[in-house]
């Protein structure tokens, strides 16, 4: 069982969204979270707060409450959105590009798969 919650047009770049989110992909949900409380980065709220939208999600979707330890990140990822085209006034009456950067964040959460204990010989 899994599900999905997407982020769409966050100001920031997606460079800085991915050192973030390289730190939590694929750990669990409670260890991702406990990551991201003490992390500086502003983006750190936008990306726990779509991590447990995911979570909600998945609880919605199949009308039960999972244990948070048994919920991994299956996928995160934060792909390019549309960047806004700016100008700032520069000497001779030229102007600079100012590219203001857009992401889309998508989160991955399913439920962790216990592995079958091997028989014994």
């Amino acid at each position: 069982m899994q599900a999905r919650a997407v982020r769409r047009h966050i100001r920031s770049s997606p460079l800085k969204m991915r050192r973030v989110i390289n730190l939590v992909r694929d750990r669990s949900v409670p260890e991702a979270v406990a990551i991201l409380d003490y992390m500086p980065q502003k983006v750190t709220g936008v990306v726990e707060k779509t991590i447990r939208s995911a979570v909600y999600n998945l609880m919605d979707q199949h009308d039960e409450r999972f244990d948070e330890g048994a919920l991994k990140l299956k996928e995160i990822r934060a792909d390019e959105g549309p960047t806004f085209q700016r100008h700032q006034a520069r000497a001779r009456g030229r102007a600079a590009p100012i590219r203001k950067r857009t992401t889309h964040l998508k989160v991955v959460v399913a439920v962790e798969e216990e592995a079958p204990e091997e028989a014994a010989a």
